[in-house]
């Protein structure tokens, strides 16, 4: 992790969100112990009480859970990290339409430039 930090968005929530996207890439799998918060804190070059505020953000959307005297854990609940996965999916998607129809596109554009992207990325991927 880098500590390339965005000054619109509080360090905290940016750090779950980089910790979430490990998880969907499956860097980080259910079980996996995360580092401590001092360890995290000197890899990114933050405060530990910023890196304890996030673990308590995934914590109460149970995303990790903490085992006393062990550490802070990915959780093993399936349902939660799927949950996870669809509301990422969907806030991303949120934006890129937001985006696109700032930008004057329609409905029917967006979608059909989506699809035409997507047939061209599958086709790269087979050359």
């Amino acid at each position: 992790m880098t500590d390339n930090f965005q000054s619109t968005q509080p360090i905290y929530s940016q750090l779950a969100d980089r910790i979430n996207q490990q998880i969907l890439r499956g860097e980080l799998v259910p079980g996996d112990k995360l580092p401590s918060v001092r360890e995290l804190a000197l890899q990114v070059n933050v405060n530990p009480n910023t890196v304890q505020r996030t673990y308590r953000e995934l914590e109460a959307m149970k995303i990790v859970e903490t085992r006393r005297g062990q550490g802070t854990f990915v959780t093993d609940d399936q349902e939660v990290l799927n949950e996870m996965r669809d509301r990422l999916k969907q806030e991303r998607l949120s934006h890129f339409v937001k985006g696109m129809r700032e930008m004057g596109y329609t409905h029917g554009e967006i979608e059909a430039g989506l699809q035409e992207y997507l047939r061209e990325e599958k086709g790269d991927q087979h050359s």
